[in-house]
């Protein structure tokens, strides 16, 4: 017979003067400054003409129409409109000459990744990249390390940007990275990134005052992710109503966590099962449909999770605070372990594609703290053993984190709890399709947890299918 754990709780101008058109009307064509929309002809000294005339006259709109444009990178200014419009295409080079290195004044660990990109733009104030028109980075040209790939997209600490409509396809690395920006709305993309490795979707980093709404983004590796590779945290920001694919993670806060992540909330999504196997991986299934990881020092409170559709992932949810310790610099102080605290997670629906089980783990001495998961269903695959529910793994906490971590199968067939203090649990089904004879949660130096409101005391009893896990002592080597 299958396995129910079900856990419930109820919650909650002059007349006479004729006005002067804005500079943000002006629309600047780049054909008019030599781009020829054949798909052949190298276009960047035109179109970057072109932004430059139109930052020149107090800003406006770089359109480009009817047909493809071929350029290398274009550096944006501030006050400009770069349209790809509706039938137009902009493809990036297939040449990595066409790509002079931008190095960013701003010091982050992506120093170690590319400084290229086919759109580049730092320190700008008041700048879109919009259009019903396709970008296409031509990525699968590329190959090699980080540094000889170029971003589709890189925005670095700008004020007020718009991304918005476009279709994006086929970049050599992350399709979009917006380092340290405030104030970025990204809004109705479509995003398919399967043609090279490290293909992430959207990265947002270390940036504040952020919307990401009606989006739909298919990628090779992680979808929508926040990182803070840099002291800046990653904070206020809001993700909704997207429509998300992975090969990797879905909705991802990490791996890098140097700034930490504050007051972020993700509502209204679904995570389905990526379209192609793709150059990354070589598989159609995800990893985490969640995944919130503090692996690098600093601080993540206040993330809120709600109303998630999750299915073709490995584990539907995995958390983690460990301690790699990644320098952002290389002369940068090796940073402490982390915070994670103050995390609600409610509303979610999901199926797994394995029988792993959701682990929830801080490491010995370190906890995940206030965590609090309501109105939860989730079907498993089952056919686990009793044997599994002994664990057989140690720590890991200086590892990259990934859901699948530290085993194949985790001593619970649901949620693996593992030095968490703070627990609340309400409102959860957890299911399995076939029988399985582990727990469908599993405790261990998990304390100050509630279920359903009501506290379980250390050593007293627990709900039928809970469970306190034991294993071995972690190995030295293997809790490094």
């Amino acid at each position: 017979m299958r396995n129910i754990l079900i856990i419930s709780i109820l919650a909650t101008v002059t007349a006479s003067a004729p006005a002067a058109t804005p500079a943000s009307q002006h629309v600047y064509d780049p054909t008019d400054y030599g781009a020829k929309a054949d798909g052949k002809t190298l276009c960047t000294a035109a179109i970057q003409k072109a932004i430059d005339e139109c930052s020149a006259q107090g800003g406006g709109t770089v359109r480009l129409s009817g047909g493809q444009f071929l350029s290398g990178t274009v550096f944006m200014k501030s006050k400009v409109t770069l349209e790809i419009a509706e039938g137009s295409t902009l493809l990036g080079s297939k040449d990595r000459k066409d790509y002079p290195v931008s190095r960013p004044a701003y010091r982050s660990y992506t120093d170690n990744y590319t400084e290229m990109s086919v759109i580049y733009g730092e320190e700008l104030t008041d700048i879109a990249i919009k259009g019903k028109g396709v970008f296409d980075g031509q990525g699968a040209s590329f190959e090699g390390s980080f540094k000889l790939r170029p971003y589709g997209i890189r925005l670095v600490r700008c004020t007020n940007v718009t991304v918005e409509d476009l279709k994006l396809r086929n970049s050599a690395m992350w399709m979009q990275h917006y380092l340290a920006c405030d104030g970025v709305t990204i809004r109705n993309i479509t995003v398919w990134n399967h043609c090279n490795v490290n293909n992430d979707g959207l990265d947002i980093d270390s940036c504040r005052k952020v919307l990401v709404e009606g989006c739909v983004i298919d990628s090779g590796d992680d979808a929508i992710c926040l990182k803070s590779t840099s002291p800046r945290a990653c904070q206020d920001v809001t993700i909704r109503n997207c429509t998300v694919a992975s090969q990797g993670n879905a909705l991802k806060c990490g791996t890098e966590s140097v700034g930490g992540f504050k007051n972020v909330t993700i509502s209204r999504c679904t995570v389905k099962a990526p379209s192609s196997e793709g150059r990354d991986r070589g598989r159609n299934i995800g990893l985490a449909g969640v995944a919130l990881e503090i692996v690098d020092g600093g601080t993540m409170d206040q993330i809120n999770v709600s109303d998630i559709e999750i299915e073709g992932t490995m584990a539907p949810i995995f958390i983690r605070l460990g301690d790699r310790g990644r320098l952002y610099k290389q002369d940068a102080p090796r940073p402490g372990v982390g915070v994670l605290r103050n995390v609600t997670i409610s509303g979610i629906r999901a199926s797994s594609t394995k029988a792993m089980g959701c682990a929830v783990a801080g490491f010995k001495g370190h906890f995940i703290e206030s965590l609090t998961l309501r109105d939860i269903r989730i079907k498993f695959p089952g056919n686990g053993l009793a044997t599994d529910s002994l664990r057989s793994f140690g720590e890991k906490a200086g590892a990259y984190p990934e859901c699948k971590m530290f085993a194949r199968l985790l001593p619970a067939y649901g949620f693996y709890f593992w030095h968490v203090r703070g627990l609340s649990i309400s409102d959860m089904a957890l299911t399995t399709a076939a029988a399985d004879a582990r727990p469908a949660v599993g405790l261990e130096d998990a304390s100050n947890v509630s279920m359903d409101g009501k506290a379980i005391a250390d050593g007293g009893d627990l709900p039928p299918g809970v469970a306190r896990v034991q294993g071995k002592q972690a190995d030295p080597e293997e809790a490094k």
